[in-house]
């Protein structure tokens, strides 16, 4: 890990010192460091929106790009991937030099702008997307989590989740057995298991919002030709395991039923 990277967390850690402004994530000496950058930018019409940025600087860093990863509660997901990919641009100027805090500064003065060029061609890029969607592009993730404190919140959250990712399939609760099912581009569902393992998607036994921290990737693979395609996301609840196999069966998915479901049972 570079003394540079270090250098510049610690610097970040200090400009940005308010409480949830900077969270260190991840720090390894074989897979670099991860944080996230919490901060309020004015957009179009003066209204705040709280970005949220995740960063990880690889070991070779600021030699390679850092994977950066954008959400927002006030920004379409579509509005987020375009600030990712601007921050993706400007982040090659500096290649080779600690570049965080110039990123931030950069998304801070320009943000409105980008936004404005996001709903300038949104509907060229939908367009554009449906005529060029391929199933080579499509995978599956089938996620078991342990448990669900704040259900509601929870659902509500996994739900625009799947929504803004363009992402189809199920959230299945059978007893105590809680399932999560997706399908869409593999860009989508990896930016789906970042949300989902680094926001505060529930609450611990006193009731303060946490991470998910008990959660289990079963299974993530390229969705093939014999297996049918969810036309939607859908939360069901199943009284039986059989009820739960039909739905995997009806999706030609009995193989993934049977390696992964019937041993959560044990």
């Amino acid at each position: 890990m570079s003394e540079l990277a270090l250098e510049e967390l610690s610097a970040l850690a200090a400009i940005y010192c308010e409480p949830d402004a900077c969270e260190v994530l991840a720090v390894s000496e074989t897979h670099g460091i991860t944080f996230r950058i919490q901060i309020s930018v004015k957009e179009l019409l003066d209204t705040d929106v709280l970005l949220k940025l995740l960063f990880h600087l690889p070991v070779n860093y600021p030699s390679t790009l850092p994977d950066i990863s954008v959400s927002s509660d006030q920004l379409t997901r579509a509005q987020c991937m375009d600030v990712k990919d601007k921050l993706l641009e400007q982040a090659k100027k500096h290649l080779s030099e600690p570049m965080v805090h110039d990123l931030i500064l950069w998304i801070q003065q320009h943000l409105k702008y980008v936004i404005q060029q996001s709903a300038t061609v949104c509907n060229e890029k939908t367009t554009l997307s449906k005529g060029t969607s391929t199933e080579d592009g499509i995978w599956m993730l089938l996620l078991h989590l342990d448990h669900m404190r704040a259900k509601a919140k929870y659902v509500k959250t996994v739900e625009k989740w799947a929504s803004d990712l363009r992402l189809t399939g199920r959230l299945m609760f059978m007893g105590k057995i809680i399932l999560i099912l997706l399908q869409g581009d593999r860009s989508n569902i990896k930016e789906y298991l970042i949300l989902q393992k680094t926001s505060k998607v529930d609450v611990d036994s006193s009731g303060k919002k946490c991470k998910e921290k008990m959660i289990s990737v079963l299974c993530e693979t390229k969705v093939q030709s014999q297996h049918k395609r969810f036309q939607t996301f859908e939360v069901k609840e199943y009284s039986t395991l059989d009820e739960l196999q039909k739905e995997f069966e009806t999706a030609e998915l009995t193989t993934l039923f049977s390696e992964f479901v019937p041993p959560l049972l044990r």
